[in-house]
């Protein structure tokens, strides 16, 4: 019989498009740092198998390639473009909503699948990230896929399903390293219980699972590291030079200790230094960047670039602030793309992370509140009442009647998986000292699953169970309710304590219909999942309506007055590049500069290659005097950029430079010949450097190197 097409899951695909491609077309560079390679990547396969930085491949970025070969080959379809690089993303976060609802219908039905696709398609994180060209929408999709072929090899006893499912987390490892093996608790502990061989059986299999994972995880690392260092890239944030050094240092145990490689050292000519943590006493990094690889926004150069790349006349450099703060403008207020305050609630100024201090990021206190924190909540956690009453109502509606309680059906066996994925992902992210708001999404499809199959075993519950059981529907009504309530009233007092209001009012009245008609009780309960809907619905919407920082992706009301970063954070300076492009000939480099964050824009507006001596935090041991000499004489570089705030000012190259270079007198391309004159003396001022801008707010120095 040929199964019928499900209309809700199309409408629910087409909300799901609708949110993760309008508007992306406005955002030129996205995040420059990754926007930058994928310019780099597509001009020859040297550069795009080590996902190289520059054009000349000097140095990666900081994530393995598998996300950026996507959207390498999007750009290469259809050209560099904004809209380009976010379309794998895009494509990836519809294709989640797509595999959930094809998990959660086999064992708990229709409308469990429905509205657990529907609450992860209007997830706020997770559309906003979705919106960019940061790759964990694309983590997120293949380990969904993995559950996919997981929960076959369970359902079938087919062990190549099971190698598939782990195949999936080690390409998961090569778009994220570590973060992909958050869910290994998930599907080790579902195989165990799920599989109906013998332990020793399941044992091996798992064995031979996890040797396969961890040889497809290090594969493109052990090509890499064994490849001589000379005829490869530099691996971006790693002080050894090394992939696995990079994958279990800064991008592994350093997340969980609140430490970032780099911060603390003093150059480009060898580690130096220990890595800072907590972000007590931290620099901003160059030119207001950001670590991890996403700068906050606020590149160096004045003036965003119009409709045809040409820089504008405003844009000041970001002065100051916290590390990953997000761009300021001439004031030193929030920048914005251009919408004003007009209908979001409330009208608090500035990002998450200005408005949340607790924590390096503002990403709130450590403990077990963490995730319903307001630094935190209003991105993730708006359901997360919901999915814990939801793992209560599937194993109480879904147990075996006449069996022990830990004889667990199959149906109960799925929801221990999904909640083996969410607990050790919110524990992480309740103890973590180092992680950005769009990491959340990793807790996405988790809370997603578990309050469509909850909410439906709730209401199952309610309508056929006696006793204290029938409290837990409006039970978790009423908590999510207010919870929201909560989240909304930091922006509107009004807004929130009428959804609170509405939602208690609404479990009350779920009590009252249970003495009247099962018709009624689904109807109040329909409403009361449409009121649950409502504002994390809107919180989705505002990336769409003001625009957002594509760098560090968030949603709130606060982006009104302070989204624009992914416009904003590009700028380039055109009589430089003009000066540049007159003045050299034949030389690998465009420039030379400390920083990828300052390199990006400038390798995305020319396409051509700039030298970012010490990756992104401006600290990679990437090139020793030496070697920085041998370059020079072969005709390699012939101008270096010294931003004035520079973390490696004080390493030997820089010094070099500094005593053997000679300085361009910024009136030669339209610079701030006073600006350009005492940058060495603002250079420990805190002020964030920036190239010399059309309008005079540079503060940095060109070097003609010999």
């Amino acid at each position: 019989m040929k199964k019928k097409i499900d209309p809700y899951l199309v409408g629910i695909l087409l909300i799901a498009a609708f949110f993760n491609f309008y508007g992306i077309w406005n955002d030129e560079t996205v995040n420059p740092y990754y926007t930058a390679a994928v310019t780099s990547m597509v001009q020859n396969f040297h550069n795009f198998f080590y996902a190289a930085f520059d054009p000349a491949g000097f140095i990666t970025v900081d994530k393995p390639p598998v996300a950026f070969w996507f959207q390498a080959l999007s750009a290469k379809i259809f050209g560099v473009h904004g809209w380009s690089v976010i379309l794998p993303q895009a494509l990836a976060g519809i294709g989640s909503v797509f595999l959930l609802y094809l998990l959660i219908k086999p064992r708990f039905g229709k409308w469990a699948a429905r509205i657990a696709s529907l609450v992860l398609a209007i997830t706020p994180i997770a559309v906003a990230v979705n919106r960019t060209n940061n790759v964990d929408a694309i983590l997120v999709f293949f380990l969904l896929l993995g559950t996919f072929f997981l929960f076959k090899a369970v359902n079938r006893g087919k062990f190549g399903w099971l190698l598939l499912a782990f195949i999936m987390i080690g390409i998961g490892f090569n778009v994220k390293m570590l973060q992909a093996y958050m869910v290994l608790p998930a599907f080790i502990l579902f195989y165990l219980i799920g599989t109906k061989i013998s332990w020793k059986k399941k044992t091996l299999q798992l064995g031979i699972a996890l040797v396969l994972m961890l040889g497809v995880s290090v594969s493109w690392a052990m090509v890499v590291d064994s490849t001589n260092a000379d005829s490869r890239p530099y691996i971006g944030s790693s002080q050894t030079n090394s992939v696995l050094e990079l994958a279990f240092g800064y991008n592994g145990v350093e997340r969980l200790l609140g430490q970032e490689t780099g911060m603390g050292t003093n150059g480009t000519d060898g580690p130096q230094g220990s890595s800072s943590s907590g972000g007590e006493g931290m620099q901003a990094p160059p030119s207001g960047g950001q670590s991890d690889g996403n700068p906050s926004g606020g590149t160096p150069p004045s003036g965003a670039p119009d409709g045809n790349g040409q820089s504008g006349t405003g844009g000041q450099p970001p002065s100051g602030g916290q590390q990953g703060d997000p761009p300021s403008n001439a004031n030193g207020a929030p920048s914005s793309s251009g919408n004003n305050n007009n209908g979001a609630p409330g009208g608090n100024n500035g990002s998450k992370m200005q408005q949340n201090s607790g924590g390096m990021f503002g990403t709130g206190e450590k403990g077990p509140l963490r995730l319903f924190q307001t630094a935190l909540g209003d991105q993730i956690s708006w359901f997360l009442p919901l999915a814990l009453f939801g793992m209560l109502g599937i194993f109480f509606n879904y147990r075996y009647k006449k069996k022990r309680w830990f004889h667990l059906s199959e149906t109960q066996k799925e929801m221990v998986f999904w909640a083996a994925w969410l607990i050790p992902v919110a524990g992480f992210f309740s103890v973590a000292g180092f992680f950005h708001h769009y990491y959340l999404i990793m807790l996405a499809p988790a809370i997603a699953a578990l309050s469509g199959a909850g909410f439906i075993a709730l209401l199952q519950l309610f309508r056929q169970e006696s006793g204290w059981k029938t409290a837990l529907l409006p039970a978790s009504i009423t908590a999510t309710g207010v919870l929201q309530a909560f989240y909304v009233s930091q922006y509107s007092f009004v807004f929130g304590i009428t959804l609170g209001v509405l939602a208690i009012i609404g479990s009350g009245l779920l009590l009252f219909s249970r003495m009247k008609s099962q018709k009624l009780t689904t109807g109040l309960a329909t409403v009361s999942l449409i009121l649950l809907l409502a504002a994390p619905t809107y919180w989705s919407l505002t990336p769409l309506i003001y625009g957002s920082n594509s760098s560090l992706p968030e949603t709130g009301p606060q982006l009104a007055t302070s989204s624009g970063g992914g416009f904003a954070d590009a700028t380039v300076d055109t009589n430089l590049i003009s000066y540049l492009e007159k003045n050299t000939t034949r030389e690998t480099y465009l420039f030379g500069t400390t920083d990828s964050t300052t390199a990006g824009p400038y390798i995305i507006k020319t396409k051509k290659a700039v030298l970012a001596l010490g990756g992104f935090n401006g600290t990679d041991p990437t090139l020793t005097v030496k070697e920085l000499k041998q370059m020079i004489k072969d005709g390699e570089l012939k101008y270096f950029y010294l931003p004035s705030n520079s973390k490696a000012a004080d390493s030997s190259v820089i010094k070099w430079i500094e005593k053997n270079g000679t300085e361009v007198d910024a009136s030669e391309y339209g610079g701030d010949t006073d600006a350009t004159s005492s940058a060495s003396k603002t250079r420990t001022s805190g002020q964030s450097g920036g190239m010399p801008g059309t309008n005079g707010t540079g503060n940095g120095t060109l070097y003609l190197l010999k």
